[in-house]
């Protein structure tokens, strides 16, 4: 299989990695007031790729690589991801991505990131196994960081699909200096605002997604 047919598959938002069931704190956004339409969304999905994407890519890369061992991956995740509930999304989505990834490739030792890795750890490791350029794994998980979020917002703002299409498509030059960026290196920082929405939406009553 070609690495490209790999890519595709990999940030397919039918890949059974329990992606669906999160936002990426679109829903407590929306909730809030703070995302209420296209332009909001765009505003939102701009953030969210310049922080959440650019460091989850960054270590992905990194795993990728082989610059960091998966103990100081997972421990730059855990670092990198302050709010509690964030770093649960992360890990059930590592989990979920992870029980894939030893259906499709049995072979490949994935023991060694333990029962519950952070999903950017996975993501690194299925990069390589793939056989995809480490700045391949970076843009996989950019653009998964912003399709995940913007079709949660599109079901609970009912907004045309053709619309969030096209601005996704907006995004593609974003996304991709995104990754480019993430590829050179761990990025250092966090957004403060998504911790808060994460921690939030912990505490709603019956929420529609996971986070």
């Amino acid at each position: 299989m070609s690495a490209l047919a790999e890519l595709l598959m990999l940030t397919d938002s039918r890949l059974p990695t329990g992606g669906h069931v999160h936002s990426g704190g679109v829903e407590e956004a929306i909730t809030s007031g703070l995302v209420t339409d296209l332009a909001t969304l765009d505003a939102y999905l701009c953030r969210r790729i310049r922080s959440t994407g650019l460091v989850s890519a960054s270590i992905a890369a990194a795993v990728h690589r082989g610059d960091l061992s998966v103990a100081a991956a997972d421990a730059e995740a855990d670092a990198h991801t302050p709010a509690p509930t964030a770093r649960l999304a992360s890990r059930a989505q590592g989990r979920g991505l992870l029980r894939l990834a030893r259906r499709v490739w049995p072979e490949s030792g994935w023991d060694s990131l333990g029962a519950r890795p952070h999903l950017a750890v996975v993501a690194g490791r299925v990069g390589e196994v793939a056989g995809l350029a480490p700045e391949m794994t970076a843009l996989s998980t950019v653009y998964t960081t912003m399709t995940g979020t913007a079709t949660a917002a599109q079901r609970l703002l009912a907004l045309d699909p053709g619309d969030v299409a096209a601005l996704m498509f907006g995004l593609a030059g974003l996304c991709q200096d995104t990754a480019d960026l993430a590829a050179t290196g761990i990025a250092d920082l966090s957004d403060p605002l998504l911790d808060e929405l994460a921690e939030r939406h912990a505490t709603r009553d019956r929420p529609l997604f996971a986070s």
